[in-house]
């Protein structure tokens, strides 16, 4: 999911202990540990009824976590990661034992596809949920997430015309909880793009957007909320952008501006005035993109009453101005290139006919060396078809900590990229005249150059999705011939 803030720590275990249709299995199945030899704890846990196992594995992190606060065990990624596993192999383990019960009640059907949809066994999930909707008068709002829930494994699985089957079972039954119904819109949506019926994508992608808007504002956390729908409102656009059809597009992205404007978000204002003016620039309406520009700035002013939003916004727009001009014109060269290693020096226009990425980076950028896996995998992948990655920095006067020569620089590089394994060029620049070029004010900032020597692509930030959204374009361009 693309996402505009990061979600509090806090917010992410209320939300991952949420376990209805708002949480998506997203990781590979989990397996319980190893089975341990009967014992009075383990008696006892065989005791439980499948409901209690559920609420006992569905509140285990926060349990976890309030147990870490009292202990002052601070907060990381890699604790947050180890509870969540232990969470999934706890209900992993609880779903193997009410699995091998007999005679299970209607409910008990109910909650073992709740623990194996907390243990990410979606498909395991779908089957108990599926025995649970055919039984006699099931409760109707757990029959309701159980709907949503097949629904959306049966969408991932392209599954789809059972899904709209049991959408339409869902639509017509009360209550219908407006998280679920986002949730597995968004699901149809994104899984119709996939096979390349973008008709009845929009269609499902409109009601997720509509939906997710409407659910913001109950939302538990504003950050997701926020995620919800830029993710929404997105993938709306792509769709109506894929299909050719302008005006929806266009009007998917004015909304999305006002509905952040509404809702107090200067990030996700700025994401939707972005977008829509790299929609225009690529659609060869510049004059018309470099107006919105213009016209944002101003407009920014008028949607925020609070100065700290208005600045955020202007701030963000105003970094973006080198990137807009730059935008679908001729690539210009690099300059003042002092050294470039291990191959010969070469200019972008006797590149033409390969797509070129610029990757501005640093050797104590951390960001830019976590993006490292991404830049070979793509140099392997995509070398063969006509993709070329330029690596461009310049002297810093440092390696390792120390002031350095040129010289020695040069010799900090070549031992650097040997150890890190990259296997394409270094362009090593005398000053900082390409970042200024090429509006490379923060790093790592990536540019994409077409066949044809176009810019086609700039974006500063490295991360999983900026790195997916990276390599969708390099595939794009690559398929132009």
């Amino acid at each position: 999911m693309r996402k505009l803030l990061f979600i509090s720590f806090i917010s992410f275990i209320s939300l991952f202990l949420s376990a209805s249709i708002n949480n998506f299995a997203q990781s590979r199945r989990v397996s319980p540990k190893t089975a341990t030899p009967a014992t009075p704890a383990t008696d006892a846990m065989n005791d439980l009824t499948a409901e209690q196992m559920f609420v006992e594995a569905n509140t285990y992190s926060k349990k976890k976590f309030a147990e870490f606060e009292t202990k002052k065990i601070p907060f990381s990624e890699s604790l947050l990661k180890r509870t969540v596993l232990e969470q999934k192999q706890l209900a992993a383990k609880y779903a193997a034992i009410v699995s091998t019960r007999q005679n299970l009640a209607a409910e008990d059907f109910y909650y073992l596809g709740m623990l194996n949809w907390l243990a990410d066994n979606s498909e395991k999930a779908a089957e108990s949920f599926q025995k649970f909707i055919v039984t006699e008068n099931p409760a109707v709002e757990k029959l309701q997430t159980a709907r949503s829930i097949v629904i959306v494994v049966a969408a991932r699985q392209k599954k789809l015309d059972e899904a709209e089957k049991l959408l339409v079972d869902y639509l017509k039954t009360e209550p219908i909880k407006l998280t679920e119904r986002a949730r597995v819109e968004s699901e149809l949506a994104k899984s119709y793009r996939a096979e390349k019926d973008l008709a009845k994508a929009a269609s499902h992608a409109e009601e997720a957007y509509r939906a997710f808007k409407i659910v913001f504002q109950d939302s538990t956390s504003r950050a997701r909320g926020l995620d919800d729908l830029l993710d929404s409102g997105m993938t709306t656009f792509e769709i109506y952008r894929d299909g050719g059809k302008r005006q929806e597009a266009e009007n998917t992205l004015e909304d999305l501006r006002k509905t952040a404007a509404s809702v107090g978000s200067s990030s996700l204002y700025y994401k939707a005035v972005d977008e829509n003016i790299k929609y225009l620039i690529l659609t060869s309406r510049k004059p018309l993109a470099l107006q919105m520009y213009s016209n944002a700035l101003a407009q920014a002013t008028k949607d925020f009453t609070a100065k700290p939003l208005q600045e955020d916004v202007l701030r963000r727009l105003k970094e973006r101005e080198k990137h807009y001009k730059l935008l679908g014109e001729t690539a210009p060269e690099l300059a003042a290139i002092d050294r470039w290693f291990p191959g010969q020096p070469q200019t972008l226009a006797s590149l033409r006919g390969k797509v070129v990425m610029l990757d501005f980076w640093a050797t104590w950028c951390g960001p830019c060396i976590e993006a490292f896996p991404s830049l070979i995998e793509w140099h392997q992948t995509f070398k063969k078809d006509g993709f070329e990655i330029l690596g461009v920095t310049k002297y810093h006067g440092e390696a390792e900590g120390f002031s350095v020569d040129n010289a020695a620089e040069i010799e900090f590089l070549q031992r650097f990229r040997k150890n890190q394994r990259l296997p394409y060029d270094f362009v090593v620049a005398k000053d900082n005249t390409n970042q200024l070029l090429y509006g490379a004010r923060a790093i790592p900032t990536t540019v994409l150059i077409d066949r044809k020597g176009l810019i086609r692509y700039i974006e500063t930030g490295s991360s999983q999705s900026r790195e997916e959204e990276i390599r969708i374009e390099i595939e794009k361009l690559l398929a132009e011939k």
